[in-house]
């Protein structure tokens, strides 16, 4: 573990060796699962970068200088940080150069060729680089072809086929991998989200190495409704409107604010996305016993498409079920009428499965 941060010391052995050859990029790229502690590896970086006790190539923040404290705060001057405001669909071209009065003499690529005002170096971090649109990517062009002098930039998003090819070319990729499931159920007791060590056990095993994720999970009406609606996917013939409905109303408890109905619209999908999975590979004669017998969720979701091959459900009809939801789970952020793409989406799988 470096820093309180666990599940990366592969990624902190390629910085210390880099630091210690003098050889340290000017820009990265972090990708990997949402919730796997990007954001926060790239502040302990910038803490160490910013430290002003101790030197920076043993990778090693002291945690109480005025740098690192600042850091901390985020409020050191030479610590810039970018992210997609909750009510855009982008990054704002505003956030980087400024907005149309001040183009080019405010915002981020300004902001970050300036000189270090503490006389080390600057860390610029963009989080949510995944919603660079074609025109905030080429406005960071020149920052990335020609970095200032002192400076590291860092993007952080989920994937590098989601950036463009003008930021993957000139960044050099760190990957994350996602967290075991062991260390999501440690970090979800550590920060109190779950107070059972039984219960953060089995978060962990659903979350798919994200902390984010087992979070979002940590909703006991949303295991009662997940069993409920995925009884009524098994089911054939498929009641889709009245699902539709029922999940449109679900999402909408989540709150009023978008990224809240998103989330939980992404998590519903992906509840899905699990059955139809696993009722693939049983229609395919796949043996599930032997992983199941140790997995009681896998044993569930068998059990559960036994019951839909039970009820009519083919190969090709959940194989386009699976399609679709996979297709729904990639539009969910960019669809502004979440009743419309419930309803689109299980009248889809429904009129596959008839």
């Amino acid at each position: 573990m470096w820093q309180g941060i666990l599940g990366h010391d592969d990624v902190v052995a390629k910085f210390r060796q880099a630091l210690e050859r003098g050889r340290l990029a000017s820009t990265f790229l972090f990708v990997g699962p949402a919730g796997t502690g990007k954001r926060a590896f790239a502040l302990k970086l910038a803490q160490a970068l910013l430290c002003q006790r101790n030197p920076e190539t043993q990778l090693d923040p002291c945690g109480q200088c005025p740098g690192c404290v600042q850091v901390a705060a985020l409020t050191h001057p030479d610590l810039l940080i970018v992210k997609k405001p909750a009510d855009k669909s982008a990054l704002p071209l505003a956030l980087l150069i400024g907005d149309h009065e001040h183009r080019g003499h405010e915002g981020f690529c300004h902001d970050i060729s300036l000189k270090p005002f503490m006389g080390g170096r600057k860390v610029g971090i963009i989080d949510d680089a995944d919603y660079l649109n074609v025109e905030g990517a080429n406005a960071l062009l020149k920052t990335l072809e020609e970095p200032p002098p002192r400076s590291v930039l860092i993007l952080i998003g989920t994937s590098a086929d989601k950036q463009l090819p003008t930021i993957r070319s000139r960044a050099q990729i760190i990957r994350f991998r996602p967290l075991t499931g062991a260390i999501v159920a440690q970090l979800l007791v550590e920060q109190g989200i779950a107070t059972d060590p039984a219960e953060a056990q089995r978060l962990g095993q659903f979350s798919e190495g994200s902390l984010d994720r087992a979070a979002e999970l940590a909703d006991p009406e949303l295991w009662t409704f997940r069993g409920d609606m995925l009884a009524a996917l098994a089911r054939q013939p498929l009641d889709s409107v009245r699902l539709a409905q029922t999940v449109t109303s679900f999402i909408d408890a989540a709150g009023k604010e978008a990224p809240l109905r998103r989330a939980r619209s992404r998590l519903l999908v992906g509840f899905a996305i699990d059955f139809f999975r696993v009722l693939v590979r049983r229609l395919h004669g796949a043996n599930l016993d032997a992983a199941a017998a140790n997995q009681p969720e896998l044993s569930e979701m068998s059990a559960l498409a036994q019951r839909a091959i039970q009820s009519g459900w083919t190969e090709t009809s959940a194989t386009a079920a699976l399609e679709r939801c996979l297709e729904t789970l990639s539009h969910i952020d960019r669809n502004a009428n979440q009743g419309t793409m419930v309803e689109s989406w299980l009248d889809d799988v429904a009129s596959g499965a008839s």
